[in-house]
């Protein structure tokens, strides 16, 4: 791009709501109504995604996978769910049966607004049909060989939307600026200059606080953490991140924020560092992808250091 080129080039920002959250597209283009239209392509296709994919909506797509599912039946799904359920069942395998897409059922225990702990039995009962190994995946055909299973892909849809949004753009002629679907981030190319962009990280404990800001020229960055979904009793925090193992929220870190090529991969990982406990930070520094955590303790720790 040419210098003149650059210099017609300005800044805007176009927010929308999708998926539960605030978004944001911010990026540099020739005027408003050029950023306008490029905006609404992104709205389009979050919200086509979101609803092909919601477990609150009785016409999803992924509902209907989820009526054959409770039937013990089986259902043929296109290529683009193919594909998620591919690297769903990737994920399962790297973390040790830890990301586990039919663990959604568990929510049905935990009740974060009601201010009291499950009862086991009601845990063990949901754990029956917990299980990824427990259904049958060969695409197309997706089987449940025991009634009762249930798919959540909560833990991927948000940031492979993040990852279309980025390509949307660049596609529309957009080199530089990044996408946000409420803290799910894709930078589509750094600042004109060649600038990164700077990222807040949220504080786990203290909305009002920035934990770190790192630098981003490219990829996607993801965080997890107890504090989006919690209830504490007894002094004990109790989030949202529930190990599909045991039926119980994880508790040594507070939050993970991944760095990766792309945002469903930095996604993917906070969550599986988040499920590893102690042994999370290690797991990702040995697959090489840069990070900020704190425990619960409040111990920062980072990779790079």
């Amino acid at each position: 791009m040419t210098k003149l080129a650059q210099a017609k080039l300005n800044l805007y920002t176009f927010q929308f709501k999708a998926m539960g959250t605030i978004c944001d597209l911010q990026c540099y283009v020739s005027s408003a109504a050029t950023g306008q239209a490029i905006s609404q392509l992104v709205y389009a296709d979050v919200s086509r995604l979101e609803k092909r994919y919601s477990r609150y909506l009785t016409d999803s797509y992924l509902a209907h996978i989820n009526r054959a599912a409770a039937a013990g039946g089986e259902i043929a799904v296109d290529t683009e769910t193919a594909g998620l359920l591919d690297y769903a069942a990737t994920c399962y395998a790297q973390s040790d049966g830890l990301f586990d897409i039919t663990s959604g059922v568990l929510r049905r225990a935990w009740r974060f607004d009601s201010g009291k702990l499950p009862e086991q039995s009601v845990i063990d009962s949901l754990l029956e049909t917990v299980g990824w190994q427990k259904l049958h995946w060969q695409a197309p055909l997706l089987s449940f060989p025991l009634p009762g299973l249930e798919i959540d892909l909560g833990g991927v849809v948000k940031e492979y939307a993040a990852d279309r949004a980025a390509v949307i753009c660049q596609e529309a002629g957009v080199g530089h600026g990044f996408v946000n679907l409420g803290g799910d981030i894709r930078i589509i190319g750094p600042h004109p200059d060649g600038r990164p962009w700077i990222i807040g990280i949220q504080h786990p404990r203290d909305k009002q606080l920035v934990l770190q800001n790192l630098e981003l020229h490219r990829g996607g960055m993801a965080s997890s953490g107890d504090y989006e979904r919690c209830m504490i009793i007894d002094g004990v925090r109790y989030g949202h991140i529930i190990n599909p193992k045991t039926g119980w929220p994880v508790k040594h870190l507070a939050s993970v924020s991944v760095v990766g090529d792309f945002c469903l991969i930095a996604g993917s990982a906070t969550t599986i560092a988040m499920l590893k406990e102690q042994q999370g930070p290690a797991w990702l520094a040995e697959l090489g992808l840069p990070y900020v955590c704190m425990d619960a303790a409040g111990n920062i720790c980072q990779h790079p250091a």
